[in-house]
């Protein structure tokens, strides 16, 4: 392979690695799964979430807590992702939705971005300092859906914030096909 296209290829790999790692972190937080959302974080890493501002492991104590008493559930999704790579640093920036199932109603839906400080130390990209910038914090009313319809449609599968969850499952199992 010539240099310029190792270059490339290894510009990719280290963007695919950065966005892994973003994917990680919502899936660690959303699943309150420590280790997993803490690797996402190098472990002198600052996070600014706006109502908090620490080190890895208080920000995810900060997190989890907060999920804990003011949600049932919460998921964190991400979409427009850039990244600009400078050696073994990248600045990045992703924009976020975010909806929690609130314990009180109503629900709730915002948006924001993550704008991220990577660090690739001994061959790992992980976050070494990040912005949470939220734009819109919006309230939102449930669907009304017949309760027989609810449980028809929520029962496939064990919804968990922890190691219970389906997604954890190895190999993952369905249900039998029912005859129509």
């Amino acid at each position: 392979m010539n240099e310029e296209l190792n270059a490339r290829v290894e510009a990719l790999l280290d963007k695919q690695e950065i966005l892994e790692c973003v994917h990680r972190y919502c899936r660690g937080v959303d699943r309150m799964d420590r280790e997993l959302t803490l690797s996402a974080y190098h472990p002198d890493a600052i996070d600014d979430h706006g109502a908090f501002v620490g080190n890895a492991e208080e920000f995810v104590d900060w997190a989890f807590a907060y999920h804990t008493e003011h949600q049932l559930s919460h998921h964190h999704m991400v979409f427009n992702h850039s990244v600009e790579l400078q050696g073994n640093e990248a600045h990045a920036e992703t924009y976020w939705l975010f909806f929690g199932e609130n314990r009180v109603k109503p629900d709730t839906l915002a948006v924001g971005r993550y704008i991220d400080r990577f660090e690739k130390r001994d061959g790992v990209w992980a976050i070494a300092a990040r912005v949470c910038i939220s734009e819109a914090i919006n309230e939102l009313t449930p669907a009304e859906v017949p309760a027989a319809w609810r449980e028809i449609l929520m029962s496939n599968g064990v919804s968990s914030r922890n190691r219970e969850d389906v997604s954890y499952e190895r190999p993952l199992m369905t249900r039998q096909p029912t005859e129509v």
